[in-house]
């Protein structure tokens, strides 16, 4: 039952890559945990056959990124997909202005999705109301920014770096070695922001660089983007698409970032069989019999109740 780390390529949807190892993997068992948008790069996790069990709660962990955010021109998709529908004159900025900008945002928040997004609203995704020219209102949702950096601030795109190299704590650094990453063909010529960003469970990058152009008091859209991790899994332990076939994949029990239990044999027998056998401990815990997955359980501090059991 492996875990996969890919590195998705510009222009194809998580959809797109899913389909690709079904067919390299020879099963249709395959999910991932959390999409990643088309003219995005990066980290995308791959949970194979048993493995899918594992996505609810893989997605729900913090991700990291490299945005490339042009100020003084909007999207209706909010990234380079375009066409440019409103420009600005983007007024002269310094790094200093832009991270206090930055630091300002971090924490808990409400974001408003993008327009174009897989969101239902009514049965109706969003993006697919879009395209057909109406317009839905999204309501805002709950998200958390946890660390927003200013890696540098360039006349355009074009002109901002392209090689970087992790760092302390998976802090992805400018870097003359290392990663060399691809990004979508430019809009045109205008000022922009490199940010790095760490932030919660369903946090849209592209609204992100909406909500920073909009601070600045511009359009803004996000030219380029990669996803440097997902959880516990960093962009240099992916494999590329192409190399999922021969590679074996990561185990169940190195997928999740959870305190183990090792269970007796009756305390796993109970699990299984959806009983709430005493516990001290509180939090939420892999539960695992001689290597083997048992459960995912939560612990209030007196019994331990199953979230998810294997069998």
């Amino acid at each position: 039952m492996p875990v996969y780390i890919t590195d998705k390529p510009l222009n194809l949807t998580s959809h797109d890559v899913v389909a690709r190892a079904r067919r390299a993997l020879a099963t249709k068992r395959v999910g991932h945990t959390g999409t990643l948008d088309p003219l995005a790069t990066g980290v995308l996790v791959l949970c194979v056959e048993g493995s899918t069990k594992l996505v609810q709660f893989m997605e729900q962990g913090s991700k990291d990124y490299l945005a490339w955010i042009s100020l003084g021109a909007g999207t209706p998709t909010l990234d380079a997909e375009g066409p440019i529908d409103s420009t600005s004159e983007v007024p002269a900025l310094d790094t200093a202005q832009v991270q206090a900008l930055l630091d300002g945002m971090q924490g808990p928040q409400m974001q408003v999705p993008p327009q174009y997004s897989a969101i239902q609203v009514g049965g109706v995704r969003a993006y697919a109301a879009a395209r057909a020219g109406e317009h839905i209102e999204l309501p805002a949702r709950p998200v958390t920014l946890h660390e927003l950096s200013l890696l540098g601030l360039y006349s355009g795109v074009q002109q901002a770096p392209r090689t970087f190299a992790p760092g302390a704590e998976g802090r992805w650094q400018i870097s003359p070695s290392g990663f060399t990453f691809t990004l979508p063909p430019a809009l045109g010529e205008f000022a922009t922001l490199l940010v790095w960003a760490r932030v919660g469970s369903g946090t849209y990058i592209r609204s992100l660089a909406r909500d920073i152009g909009a601070a600045l008091g511009v359009p803004a859209h996000l030219s380029g983007l990669v996803r440097t991790r997902v959880g516990r899994f960093g962009l240099e332990l992916a494999v590329a698409l192409d190399d999922l076939d021969g590679t074996k994949g990561l185990d169940d029990l190195k997928a999740l970032d959870l305190p183990t239990i090792e269970a007796t044999p009756d305390l796993a027998l109970r699990l299984r069989q959806g009983k709430r056998p005493e516990w001290s401990g509180a939090g939420r815990f892999l539960v695992t019999l001689e290597g083997a997955l048992v459960a995912v359980a939560d612990g209030d501090g007196q019994t331990l109740k199953v979230v998810r059991a294997w069998a």
